[in-house]
């Protein structure tokens, strides 16, 4: 069967159209049930809010318990001798006769152990460490240099051989003479400093393309396979790590990308996802900025302990061999990298994983030239995060059509995208529920002299304090995750760091619930977003 894996262009079907509608319809039509169930009959709206508010009570526990676990898993995998353990993959044998009885009992070393024991008797070939190479693509719009330089120090100064490893500069013709002369500088200043250091520029204005990164990485990717083509590499033995302007990368995450795309024979079928952590800048963010980053940053830190609900998310790794096959990104959406996901899993019939590494990449908080401004920047931001309701019309599109058109089985499927759906849904709803729903039934019947109904916003008050400690344990864990404090700042910033989360309920309604609102009655009224608005990142000096 022919893969038609991109976004349709143009006029949609009806069965498209009204996937497109769903989730909008859900996120509104669930606010207003709570008003039409409370003016029906306020116990009736009183269980459908304890329903919810009980929901997220639930989840308030998890992430609580996935948060610390997800940051002590994540402290022992950096601490591991990555470039160590791929040596040993060169001669597996030897390795696992050396280190069986060794006593170690760092991160996954009993993995490791039965990993050498796998090669060394494995009777077809497997990739060996020296044969690997990464190809790095960094995107760049009109970015300085301040910003660009610091990413690609931060990829030389990996524990993986810079003579493996083909950096690309994908740049925007957009981005104007500036953005030109940054490249040409910063090619000057690396050319010798990896196997080879690419500068591709990525024309504005290709028929069939949003204004987007997507297309930049797929031009970008066609080139770099040009090239490799062109020295005889072995296609696959080579991976490819998208990268934002902004991304620095952990010293060893190279290497665990290497290890584990060595050690599982369905590499080919798998994507590398590391933990994104927003914290490169985060001492000089606003409040409201880092309230946003830190919560972000734990999002990443939970899902990388639930394999089964990962997906690629802003930088990820995978088989040049499987982007070629698939051509590369999406050129169709402004959120190529969830959208990868499905695009992957569709190509390969379902047979398709994100791994999650627990190694993170660190990335930049929104910072702009003033207050006021990195708060639109910052919206701005997650409205383009949150357009990833699009997908809810794109996988429902292959689910819901007769047998032979599927590409993977139906109740394979289905729970993805429920996930996806709820995921969304409940991005909107549940901060204004959470906050204002209380009142509801009381507003709703005002003459009513129900008990239950006037000690609502109480009740609701002691289950939100309840779930506070999932709150007070991610302040407190988040300090283990930021970078040290720079010394221009004195130690009452430590104090701000505490503080800042008395906003979390406002910056819930406005940069999540009113942002994924803003982009589900987008896609509601056709209105598609088809930019990709960069958020403005500057550096504080």
């Amino acid at each position: 069967m022919r893969r038609n894996l991109e976004i349709p262009q143009g006029k949609r079907t009806p069965l498209y159209r009204f996937l497109e509608i769903l989730p909008g319809f859900i996120s509104y039509g669930a606010v207003i049930l709570l008003f039409i169930l409370s003016w029906l009959n306020p116990v009736l709206g009183a269980i459908y809010l304890f329903t919810l508010i009980s929901a997220t009570l639930v989840k308030a526990i998890g992430v609580a318990y996935r948060t610390v676990q997800g940051n002590e898993v994540i402290k022992r995998a950096t601490r591991v001798d990555w470039r160590g353990r791929i040596e040993d993959l060169e001669n597996p044998h030897d390795s696992y006769e050396r280190l069986v009885d060794s006593g170690n009992n760092s991160y996954h070393f009993e993995e490791h152990i039965n990993n050498l024991k796998m090669l060394a008797t494995m009777t077809e070939q497997y990739p060996k460490p020296s044969k690997i190479y990464h190809i790095v693509i960094m995107t760049a719009y009109n970015e300085g240099i301040e910003i660009l330089d610091p990413s690609i120090k931060a990829v030389e100064d990996t524990t993986f051989p810079n003579d493996h490893i083909i950096f690309v500069l994908a740049y925007e013709e957009r981005g104007g003479e500036a953005i030109e002369q940054t490249a040409e500088a910063l090619a000057k200043k690396y050319h010798n400093t990896f196997k080879k250091f690419l500068l591709v520029k990525h024309p504005a204005d290709l028929p069939g393309e949003v204004v987007g990164k997507g297309p930049n990485l797929t031009y970008a990717g066609q080139a770099v396979a040009e090239y490799v083509a062109d020295k005889h590499l072995s296609v696959e033995n080579i991976i490819v790590t998208s990268l934002d302007s902004d991304n620095h990368m952990h010293p060893k995450y190279l290497d665990s990308v290497a290890y584990e795309f060595i050690t599982h024979p369905n590499r080919q079928r798998l994507s590398y996802q590391p933990v994104s952590l927003f914290t490169n800048n985060i001492w000089d963010a606003p409040a409201p900025s880092r309230v946003i980053a830190v919560s972000n940053s734990f999002f990443n830190v939970i899902t990388t302990m639930r394999p089964h609900v990962l997906r690629n998310f802003a930088s990820h790794s995978q088989p040049l061999q499987a982007l070629e096959a698939m051509n590369f990104w999406s050129k169709r959406t402004i959120v190529e990298d969830g959208h990868q996901y499905w695009r992957s899993l569709f190509f390969f019939s379902g047979d398709y994983t994100v791994l999650p590494i627990r190694i993170p990449i660190y990335q930049d908080a929104v910072i702009d030239t003033t207050f006021w401004k990195t708060l639109k920047a910052q919206f701005i931001q997650v409205r383009r995060w949150y357009y990833g309701a699009s997908d809810v019309a794109y996988v429902g599109s292959k689910l819901f059509v007769s047998k032979d058109k599927r590409y993977m089985p139906f109740w394979q499927l289905f729970p993805k995208f429920l996930r996806l759906l709820d995921g969304h849904v409940t991005l909107a709803i549940m901060a204004p529920i959470i906050t204002f729903g209380g009142w509801v039934p009381m507003i709703m019947n005002v003459s009513s002299h129900d008990m239950v109904i006037y000690n609502l916003p109480n009740i609701i008050s002691i289950i939100e304090t309840i779930a506070s400690i999932g709150l007070l344990i991610t302040v407190m864990v988040s300090f283990s995750i930021l970078p040290k404090r720079p010394a221009k700042y004195r130690k009452g910033r430590n104090l701000l760091m505490i503080l800042q989360w008395i906003l979390m309920p406002v910056t819930s309604i406005l940069y999540q619930s009113i942002a994924a609102y803003y982009a589900q009655t987008r896609l509601m009224l056709g209105l598609y977003m088809e930019k990709f608005d960069v958020t403005k990142k500057i550096v504080k000096q």
